[in-house]
């Protein structure tokens, strides 16, 4: 029928609400629960490439330190050193 569109467009955001705070059994509710988690989704996704980074970061300064080399000095050294 002219509702089945709506409908099954309503029982998929419902559906991808499941699990969230809130009445997500209510589609307005439902879709700004959505919206919400995709925008976190979207921030976080940078995020966690910031985080790694910074793990990563830590890592490198910790094993050049062993050495007697500070991060940025290695780094500054491969620079020079024309080292992609």
């Amino acid at each position: 029928g002219p509702r089945d569109f709506a409908s099954r467009k309503h029982k998929k955001f419902v559906k991808l609400a499941k699990g969230y705070r809130g009445r997500t059994n209510c589609f307005r509710i439902a879709v700004q629960r959505v919206e919400k988690a995709w925008q976190y989704a979207f921030r976080d996704r940078k995020v966690k490439k910031r985080e790694m980074r910074k793990s990563w970061i830590r890592t490198i300064n910790a094993g050049s330190r062993e050495h007697g080399v500070a991060y940025n000095r290695l780094i500054c050294g491969l620079r020079t050193a024309d080292i992609d």
